[in-house]
């Protein structure tokens, strides 16, 4: 394995900088993927970067909302258009022979995901997290996760390149898989009245066109990512993630208008047929930043956006096995029943940022399971879980058979290994079931 060595570095030269940080503003081509760092570190204890206040920026904003004066921005089209796809194989520096060789050898594919990381704060939120995601390396081959999938919202508060230092490469660094992500709203946001460019960081971190390491990742060894864009089709063995983007709005969550055009809901209706015409058998997950719907507020909902996916989904004949999200800074799983099927919708934002209650102020905490009142929605949706007072991630088992989606909270330490919440969705009858591995 090669591990590459820089001095730390940051993109931003009016930032207040530690005297260690040089100043560099160029990637260095390595021409293959590398993770994790070659000796694990300890934890970090404090930011490198000084993270000020964003209450001012955000009042503007606000009431930039409440004028209605915010609208989704447009951003640059992926490579590969009408259906950017990314392989797994390509992510590992491997081959696809080798790479489908081993995973029918362990008889499945196991990942993690995570939602709101990006921590203003400090690194203690993230360190638990991560920590504990990196203690599941320990496990035989087969239970180890091939990558981890990032839900959104990587770094705040408006996803600047100089915080990528202190909010991703540095909490991750012994994070020994490759990291791949789906922009949140803090990711393509901009501060009013600046000449940010929406996603930039986001796009020059996970969207490189060839392995190398950027100056934001300040002399650690983790290659940027090589996504064609901010949607795209994932292939890997046993499972397909459709990842879209939904933009920069707090609220919904917008995948196509008159502003940012239908691109994605031609890229979906593409993948989806695609699934049909090559009668794809294992797992189909679409992954998007804002979900669906949330408990115990309106916060998030994106019933349009929901409303855009059911009309491809109806159109082909395709439905996702499971829909994953965040922006609600919490763990929430839901099960739409869609005629006689079962569709898990799972929110996982609290994966390093903070903690937000379902319950409002003076009321009880909510009882599961909870039917919930979706407007327009001919389906049932019901609460079954949630967590709103731990940190987590989610460890997802795809085999031939099944899909298996798990809740791990921080609190239960580093090395528990069962998880608090589950669920298990068989891929053929798509009713949710025991897990027969």
């Amino acid at each position: 394995m090669f591990w590459f060595r820089t001095p730390r570095v940051v993109r931003n030269p009016k930032a207040e900088l530690p005297s260690d940080f040089v100043q560099n503003t160029s990637a260095t081509m390595i021409g293959h993927p590398v993770f994790a760092q070659p000796e694990p570190s300890p934890d970090p204890t404090k930011f490198e970067i000084k993270h000020p206040s964003d209450a001012p920026i955000y009042k503007k904003i606000d009431e930039l909302n409440r004028q209605h004066k915010l609208a989704p921005l447009p951003f640059p089209a992926p490579r590969g258009l009408p259906e950017p796809r990314l392989a797994l194989a390509a992510v590992l520096g491997t081959t696809e022979a080798a790479l489908q060789k081993q995973m029918a050898a362990n008889g499945q594919i196991v990942f993690h995901a995570v939602g709101d990381t990006g921590s203003t704060r400090g690194p203690e939120s993230q360190n638990l997290v991560v920590d504990k995601m990196a203690n599941d390396f320990t496990d035989v081959d087969k239970e180890r996760p091939a990558f981890l999938f990032h839900l959104g919202d990587v770094v705040y508060s408006f996803g600047e390149a100089r915080y990528y230092y202190d909010q991703f490469y540095e909490p991750y660094r012994d994070y020994p898989a490759p990291i791949l992500a789906l922009a949140g709203n803090h990711d393509g946001m901009v501060p009013p009245e600046t000449s940010a460019v929406t996603l930039a960081a986001f796009l020059e971190n996970f969207c490189a066109k060839e392995f190398e390491v950027v100056p934001e990742a300040g002399g650690l060894s983790r290659t940027a990512q090589i996504q064609p864009g901010v949607f795209y089709t994932l292939e890997a063995p046993l499972v397909r993630i459709l990842a879209l983007y939904s933009n920069m709005l707090e609220d919904p969550g917008v995948i196509a208008d008159e502003h940012i055009g239908d691109s994605q809901l031609v890229f979906l209706e593409k993948a989806m047929e695609r699934i049909k015409s090559e009668a794809f058998k294992g797992a189909v997950i679409i992954a998007h930043h804002h979900p669906a719907y949330t408990a115990g507020s309106k916060h998030g909902w994106s019933t349009k956006m929901v409303s855009q996916i059911d009309a491809i989904c109806k159109k082909t004949g395709v439905w996702p096995h499971a829909v994953l999200s965040a922006h609600a800074h919490n763990y929430q799983r839901f099960t739409r029943l869609h005629g006689d099927t079962h569709i898990p919708y799972i929110i996982c934002g609290n994966s390093g940022h903070g903690i937000t209650r379902l319950a409002r102020r003076g009321a009880g905490p909510l009882r599961t399971p909870q039917p919930l009142d979706v407007p327009g929605h001919s389906d049932k949706v019901i609460l079954e879980n949630y967590d709103d007072q731990d940190y987590g991630y989610l460890r997802v088992v795809v085999t031939d058979r099944q899909l298996r989606i798990e809740f791990h909270p921080a609190s239960d330490g580093a090395e528990a290994k069962t998880p608090d919440d589950f669920v298990t969705v068989d891929l053929s009858t798509r009713k949710l079931v025991h897990y027969t591995g």
